[in-house]
C-alpha cells in the first residue's frame, strides 16, 4: 500500500510529530532537551520557518511551524533536527543507529479556528501523560514563554494569539486561562486523528481550500467544527 503524501502549504501553519524509533526514547538528560532547543532556533531563523509551539517529550517531539513559500523548508528543518539530535545522543551513549522513525506526521491547521486549540494540544501533552498536573511544570514546551514566564528571545506569536488582546499581559493571561480550560473530546480526537492520518485539522471549507492551494484530492474528510471554548479566551 503506497505511502499517503503529506501536505504542506505555504503560510499555512502545521502541526507536526516526530516519534523516536520503536518509541524509545530520544531524550535522556536535560542537555539532550536544551541541545534540541538550541537546533530548533538555530535552523528556524536560518531557513525562516516560525515556530508557534512546542513539547519535547521523551521518545516525540510535538511542533507548530509555518513555513513561507517555500515549504521544503519544512522538511530540511526536520532534517536538521532529526540528524544532528541522532548524532548528538550516539555519540553520548557510544552508540549508533537510528533514533528517529522514518517520516514525521504533519498537519496542515485551519490558523482561524484551531491554532490556538492545537498549541493547547501539544502544550498539554505532559499532563496528558500524567509526567506533571499543569503545563506550567514541564520545563520542555513553548508554554511558559507563551504566558510571559520565561523568554525564549525566538518562540513566534500568531496571529490569533496576538488577537487575544491589545498589550502581550493581556494576551498572556487570556492564553493561560484557554489552556486551563479541558479540550472536549470532540476537538482532542479531531486534531490527534488529523495528525496520525497527515490530513487537515479543520472543517470542510478549508479542506476545499487547500485541495485549490495544493491540486491535490484530500480523501479523508472530518467534519471538524471550531471550539465554543475559543470565543471564551478572547473575553
Amino acid at each position: 500500500m503506497p505511502r499517503r503524501a503529506r501536505i504542506i502549504v505555504p503560510n499555512v501553519p502545521h502541526h507536526i510529530v516526530q516519534r523516536g524509533h520503536n518509541r524509545d526514547a530520544v531524550f535522556s538528560g536535560e542537555d539532550d532537551f536544551r541541545y534540541y532547543l538550541d537546533n530548533l532556533r538555530k535552523w528556524k531563523l536560518e531557513l525562516g520557518v516560525k515556530v508557534y509551539s512546542y513539547c519535547l517529550m521523551t521518545n516525540h517531539v510535538h511542533l507548530v511551524l509555518e513555513p513561507e513559500e517555500d515549504t521544503s523548508t519544512v522538511s530540511l528543518l526536520m532534517k536538521q533536527l532529526a540528524a544532528r539530535q541522532t548524532r548528538w545522543v550516539n555519540k553520548q551513549m557510544g552508540r549508533s543507529g537510528s533514533l528517529w522513525e522514518g517520516r514525521f506526521k504533519c498537519s496542515p491547521i485551519q490558523e482561524e479556528s484551531y491554532l490556538l486549540q492545537c498549541c493547547r494540544y501539544v502544550e498539554r501533552n505532559p499532563v496528558k501523560a500524567s509526567m506533571v498536573n499543569h503545563p506550567g511544570q514541564y520545563p520542555w514546551s513553548s508554554y511558559r514563554a507563551r504566558i510571559g514566564k520565561e523568554s525564549t528571545g525566538w518562540l513566534d506569536y500568531e496571529l490569533t494569539y496576538l488577537a487575544l488582546g491589545k498589550s502581550f499581559a493581556e494576551r498572556q493571561a487570556r492564553y493561560e486561562k484557554f489552556v486551563d480550560v479541558h479540550a472536549d473530546a470532540s476537538e482532542t480526537d479531531l486534531i490527534h486523528n488529523a495528525l496520525n492520518a497527515n490530513q487537515l485539522t479543520g472543517d470542510a471549507a478549508f479542506v476545499d481550500e487547500i485541495e485549490k492551494l495544493s491540486g491535490m484530492r484530500i480523501e479523508a474528510r472530518s467534519r471538524g467544527r471550531p471550539a465554543a471554548k475559543l470565543a471564551l479566551a478572547a473575553k
